[in-house]
């Protein structure tokens, strides 16, 4: 049992390191903290849980827990990050670009961020708000989606909902 053990951390450690798996940068090492950690090999991914906090050169991803899905090793190939999925108080940061929201999910095939459920994103001074906010990692650029229903509107509250929508504050410099 503590050789499986072992082997699972060897395997987990070497598909996190590996050039292809990166998250975020190429080169850097990415460095994963939490109070628990739990290796699911029969579904390609590891979960941690509890104060979660995760870093990769200029990215740093905080939440309450988070699986990293993988593709299995096979005829000698590496190991690659497919997938992260951020659930409960995430906080996703890079350079001056600091995200928020309720979930994140991370596509590596697309570089791209998902983050739903009051979606917020700041650069400098600036906020957006909406129900969904794609991050594209390698071309830094955001959309906003909203339109979910979310308010109930009249003054006898007859039960229609109202649209939620993007909002955006700017501040001069």
């Amino acid at each position: 049992m503590k050789n499986r053990l072992v082997n699972i951390l060897f395997a987990f450690t070497f598909f996190l390191f590996s050039a292809n798996s990166c998250l975020w940068a190429e080169d850097a090492p990415i460095i994963i903290e939490a109070d628990r950690m739990v290796s699911l090999e029969a579904d390609n991914s590891v979960l941690f849980t509890g104060n979660v906090d995760a870093s990769q050169a200029n990215v740093h991803i905080r939440s309450d827990k988070m699986t990293v899905y993988y593709t299995p090793r096979k005829d000698g190939k590496k190991q690659e990050v497919t997938r992260l999925q951020c659930v409960g108080n995430v906080e996703v940061t890079r350079d001056e670009w600091l995200g928020t929201g309720k979930q994140m999910n991370y596509f590596a095939k697309d570089r791209k961020v998902i983050l739903s459920g009051d979606a917020r994103a700041w650069q400098d001074k600036n906020l957006v708000t909406g129900d969904t906010i794609i991050y594209y990692l390698d071309e830094g650029r955001s959309e906003v989606v909203s339109g979910s229903p979310s308010a109930t509107v009249g003054a006898n509250g007859n039960g229609k909902k109202k649209p939620t929508r993007v909002k955006a504050t700017l501040t001069p410099q």
